[in-house]
């Protein structure tokens, strides 16, 4: 039996009295690709973000690798991709500073990096394509860039779950099939991956199943739907913005 990543029971999620998450159950095992699909103020971000225990369930439960959330301690086993570097565009560090950061869950605050550590920034560098910026300040760097930045420090720290949120909204196409790349690589290792995407892009061929959310429900749960109306239109871009907050023990402060 496939062994249980994550799984949601029945999960509420509301704002000042306002239902944002109402009853939803999931369920992703090791190896698949699920995208979560939905319009804006589906829910669709509020789920992810209610795995990370980012927003709390105001009833339901959530599991990670069969263990309940609120006792869950080994965030060096799952990788978040925020939507947008966000404050971290603006800090003088270099692109493979930021990309080492991700291995601080894994190795802890105090002791210094080793090889093994300068292996993986390495390979997550070459991963998304990014290894001859690695010296360059992440400010120098375009948006999709700087989300190819955020995926390697997520790669860097050899996690076993992926969780982005709309990694590929607003990116240029280079960097789209950068992220294609790296997540193939990710999943051909046995990788999960829960990704939040407005539109897939040169993602699709990697997603194993596609869940919908609409109005804070679960509306399909299976292959993914077909696009329709302008969402179909190869010139259909979207972007908005995103909670900017991410999980502090994810990056080994917990």
């Amino acid at each position: 039996m496939t062994p249980e990543v994550i799984t949601v029971t029945h999960g509420v999620v509301g704002y000042d009295g306002r239902p944002v998450l109402r009853d939803v159950s999931l369920t992703v095992t090791a190896g698949e690709v699920v995208a979560v699909l939905g319009a804006n103020g589906s829910g669709k971000s509020t789920l992810i973000r209610a795995v990370l225990g980012l927003v709390p369930l105001s009833s339901g439960s959530v599991t990670l690798f069969g263990e309940p959330a609120r006792r869950f301690r080994q965030w060096h086993r799952i990788g978040y991709v925020p939507q947008r570097l966000g404050a971290g565009s603006g800090v003088p560090a270099t692109v493979g500073e930021v990309v080492a950061s991700g291995r601080l869950a894994r190795r802890g605050i105090l002791r210094p990096p080793g090889r093994a550590d300068r292996k993986a920034v390495t390979e997550a560098l070459h991963a998304v394509g990014l290894a001859d910026r690695a010296k360059d300040p992440v400010s120098t760097l375009s948006g999709g860039q700087q989300q190819r930045t955020l995926i390697a420090r997520a790669l860097a720290g050899k996690p076993e779950l992926l969780v982005l949120d709309e990694p590929t909204a607003g990116v240029d196409a280079a960097s789209q099939e950068a992220f294609a790349e790296a997540l193939r690589g990710f999943t051909d290792g046995g990788g999960t991956v829960l990704l939040v995407a407005h539109e897939l892009g040169p993602l699709q061929p990697l997603i194993s199943r596609a869940i919908v959310v609409h109005q804070g429900l679960i509306a399909h749960d299976g292959a993914v739907p077909e696009p329709a109306g302008h969402h179909a239109a190869p010139d259909h871009d979207h972007v908005h913005p995103h909670c900017p907050e991410e999980p502090a023990g994810l990056w080994g402060t917990n």
